[in-house]
């Protein structure tokens, strides 16, 4: 689906300017998307599986939920819903922890750059897995894996093949972060 997005600059600020998300990606302009990772109190983290047909990376195993924050949405809004979009769980601005904020730049092709911020946000998963549910234009597979398994498979991107290449940075973040709150 195209819609709106704010554009930003190297630093990450608002410029003023927005544009459809499709053109964004044409022209490699940056804009602000969202990453919140869930996590369980016994140490288990929610990936999900792209689905076959997404444009960036399908297939590949990545962040619990993702999503492209709409032009003058609000980062916390935005990740409330893409959260209920797609895993079907409904949650509110407070139980989101932001935990930093990366730059990534993936030339898809010629035409397509993926310039984005990541808003990256933890939250504790108080549901069980058999109670989500993935939305299916989005989303193969939902799976929860231990985070000793998910550090082995991130770190140095060990598993290349398995899961989205955010980079050794951004994994240790997430990871050094969730096993602070455990």
């Amino acid at each position: 689906m195209d819609e709106w997005v704010d554009i930003l600059d190297e630093q990450g600020k608002p410029t003023g300017k927005s544009c459809l998300k499709s053109e964004a990606h044409q022209k490699g302009l940056l804009h602000p998307t969202i990453h919140v990772w869930l996590y369980t109190k016994d140490g288990r983290v929610l990936i999900q599986q792209r689905g076959k047909h997404k444009d960036t990376h399908p297939s590949l195993w990545d962040v619990s939920v993702a999503g492209h924050v709409a032009f003058g949405e609000d980062i916390k809004i935005a990740a409330v819903r893409e959260v209920a979009e797609e895993v079907g769980l409904t949650i509110s601005e407070t139980d989101l922890e932001p935990i930093g904020t990366f730059k990534a730049i993936h030339k898809i092709s010629n035409d397509f750059i993926d310039a984005e911020f990541h808003h990256v946000f933890l939250g504790e998963l108080k549901e069980p897995l058999h109670q989500l549910t993935k939305q299916d234009s989005e989303v193969d597979a939902l799976d929860l894996v231990p985070l000793l398994q998910f550090a082995e498979e991130t770190w140095g991107m060990a598993n290349t093949g398995k899961y989205v290449p955010h980079g050794t940075l951004y994994y240790k973040t997430i990871i050094k972060e969730i096993k602070n709150r455990l």
